[in-house]
């Protein structure tokens, strides 16, 4: 997310989150897959790899459209619950546990990359490079994002005031939504090809939301056993005073296209 630090006063492991992660955080809705084919981009038998992949939510999407796809993440705990989630769903993935920048991978082997909602976790001076070496010839980066919005949905903005009464440090809240069609550094690196955003208000159960926002940096990764349970219960008291049992919360997604090729700095 453009003009989101990528760090918190406090350490943060995704790994703590793995299991609330895989069962709460959702991918992406699929109108941004439909929107992706139109650029080519998910078609069946292309060769797809998804960095940061978390519990796998683009890679198995992807996997399940036909892609030939490999993932890889720095947290162990993360990679374990995408794979057996992928073997659930019968899908073949190649998963490993590796931090992006150390990754090894043949030269010219995919079609597609993708890194949704971790690269601005990620040192684009390290890994540029190398996703020019392992992408084809007119390969392309996806970088994307899918988060709720805080200033326009109230229920967003209720539990962020709650987050930050528990850990003050969290430095992702507030997100204002902004995007623009130029990621910030990469037009040196690569031709920017494509971009897009929307709005979609998506579906939740009150324990959904609760189990998302656990999974969250600023609770689940961040806190210890005993704060995000303390957390979780004051979470649980307020949506009941300010939501029904089902509600739907604003979010935004954007992707930003890039292509191998003459680049946009050139």
């Amino acid at each position: 997310m453009q003009g989101v630090s990528a760090s918190d006063g406090r350490p943060i492991d995704w790994g703590k989150t793995a299991q609330d992660y895989a069962r709460y955080r959702p991918g992406p809705p699929l109108s941004f897959y439909h929107r992706l084919s139109g650029f080519g981009i998910g078609h069946s038998g292309q060769k797809l790899l998804d960095l940061a992949t978390g519990t796998g939510v683009i890679a198995r999407q992807m996997a399940a459209q036909g892609c030939q796809v490999t993932a890889s993440d720095i947290a162990e705990d993360q990679v374990a619950m995408a794979s057996a989630l992928a073997k659930q769903q019968g899908l073949t993935i190649d998963f490993s546990v590796n931090p992006a920048e150390h990754c090894d991978y043949p030269t010219d082997t995919f079609d597609v990359i993708t890194a949704n909602q971790c690269f601005l976790y990620l040192d684009a001076s390290t890994l540029m490079p190398l996703i020019l070496k392992w992408l084809k010839p007119d390969g392309v980066l996806v970088i994307s994002h899918f988060s709720w919005l805080p200033r326009i949905d109230k229920i967003a903005q209720a539990s962020e005031a709650l987050i930050l009464e528990h850990n003050p440090n969290w430095s992702a809240s507030d997100y204002s939504g902004h995007t623009a069609p130029a990621y910030p550094g990469l037009d040196r690196w690569m031709h920017y090809n494509g971009y897009f955003y929307y709005d979609e208000a998506i579906a939740f159960s009150r324990a959904d939301w609760c189990g998302r926002i656990r999974a969250s940096r600023g609770i689940g990764a961040s806190l210890t056993e005993a704060e995000v349970a303390t957390f979780d219960a004051a979470h649980d008291v307020l949506l009941r005073k300010i939501a029904g049992d089902t509600f739907t919360v604003t979010h935004r997604i954007d992707a930003h296209i890039l292509r191998v090729g003459t680049s946009g700095g050139d």
